[in-house]
C-alpha cells in the first residue's frame, strides 16, 4: 500500500480562490472587504518568514492588510496600545499576534487583550471556551486546516479511533476536541504516555505534533491509517552535508507505506494553516458586519 497525498498546497490554493471569488463580490457591491492585521514583535527568522507568506496570500485572495512591526525591545504596555487601537479600528476584522515574543512581554496577558470577535487565530479564552463548549466560535488555524483537509479528501472521521500526539494549547488539545465534534474517540498521547507504539498501532487517525523529528515511526501505524503531521523540524540533510532540510514529527517514507492518507511535510498542514488564517478573518468581517 502507498498512501494517497494530502495535499495542502493544491487545497489552499483552492480554498484561496473561493475566498478571492467571495472578496471580488463584496468589492463590486461597494462592500468593505476583509481586513487582517498582522503583528510582529522583534525580528525572529521563523516568525519572518511566516508572517510575509501570510501577508502575500492576503494580496491574492483581495484582503485588505496591515503589517505592524516592533523591535524586540518594545514594552508589554506598547505592544497592548496597539491592539487596543486595532480593537477599535473598523477596517480591521482580525488580529494576530505572531509568537514566539520576547520573554520580557507576558504572552498569555497580549492574547486576553485581543477582542474575542476578532480572534482569528482561536486563542482568547471565549473562544477556547466556546470549543469546548461545541459553540460556533473561530477554531485555531493549524487543527482546522487538518479537518478541512479531510473533508475534501472525503476522509470518514465519525466513528474513527483517533489519537494526538501532543498537547499543546496551539494544536494538540483544540485538535482533539474538534475531532471530538466530528464523533470521532479521541485519545491524547503525550511524553509520559506508556506504550506509545501501541497507542499509534490502534488508532485509524494519528495527528503529530510533538515537535521532534520524525518521531513517530511507521511501523508503528495500523495499516490504511490516516496521518496528519503537523509538525516542522529542520534537520541536516541525509545525503547533502551542510545542507538542512524540513521533516516532520512522522517517519514519512516507511509511513508513506503502510498509511492510507497522509499530509507531506512541507506542503500538508502549513499552506491550510494560512487558508483557514484567511477563512476566519472573512468570518469575522461577515459578523462584525452584521453585527452593526
Amino acid at each position: 500500500m502507498t498512501a494517497t497525498i494530502l495535499d495542502g498546497s493544491a487545497t489552499a490554493k483552492a480554498i484561496r480562490e473561493e475566498l478571492k471569488s467571495q472578496v471580488d463580490s463584496l468589492r463590486q457591491r461597494g462592500e468593505t472587504p476583509p481586513g487582517l492585521a498582522v503583528v510582529l514583535v522583534g525580528d525572529d527568522p521563523g516568525s519572518r518568514v511566516y508572517v510575509d507568506q501570510k501577508q502575500k496570500a492576503c494580496d491574492k485572495a483581495g484582503f485588505y492588510s496591515i503589517m505592524s512591526r516592533f523591535p524586540a525591545a518594545t514594552t508589554e504596555a506598547e505592544l497592548l496600545g496597539q491592539i487596543d487601537r486595532l480593537n477599535t479600528n473598523a477596517a480591521i476584522h482580525g488580529i494576530l499576534v505572531q509568537v514566539p515574543l520576547p520573554k520580557h512581554i507576558d504572552e498569555s496577558r497580549v492574547m486576553h487583550a485581543i477582542d474575542p470577535r476578532k480572534d482569528v487565530d482561536g486563542f482568547h479564552p471565549i473562544n477556547v471556551g466556546k470549543l469546548m463548549l461545541g459553540d460556533d466560535t473561530f477554531f485555531p488555524c493549524t487543527p482546522l486546516g487538518c479537518l478541512e483537509l479531510l473533508k475534501r479528501y472525503r476522509v470518514p472521521i465519525q466513528g474513527k479511533r483517533a489519537l494526538v500526539v501532543g498537547r499543546s494549547n496551539i494544536v494538540g488539545k483544540p485538535v482533539a476536541m474538534m475531532l471530538l465534534r466530528e464523533h470521532a474517540t479521541v485519545t491524547i498521547a503525550h511524553s509520559r504516555t506508556a506504550d506509545l507504539p501501541g497507542e499509534v498501532g490502534r488508532a485509524d487517525i494519528v495527528v503529530a505534533a510533538i515537535g521532534k523529528p520524525e518521531f513517530v515511526k511507521g511501523a508503528w501505524l495500523k495499516e490504511g491509517a490516516v496521518v496528519l503531521d503537523v509538525g516542522i523540524n529542520e534537520v541536516p540533510h541525509p545525503t547533502t552535508p551542510g545542507q538542512r532540510h524540513l521533516v516532520g514529527d512522522v517517519e514519512f517514507a516507511t509511513a508513506r507505506e503502510r498509511a492510507g492518507w497522509i499530509t507531506p511535510v512541507p506542503g500538508g498542514a502549513g499552506p491550510m494553516t494560512i487558508a483557514m488564517l484567511l477563512q476566519n478573518t472573512l468570518k469575522a468581517r461577515n459578523q462584525l458586519v452584521s453585527a452593526k
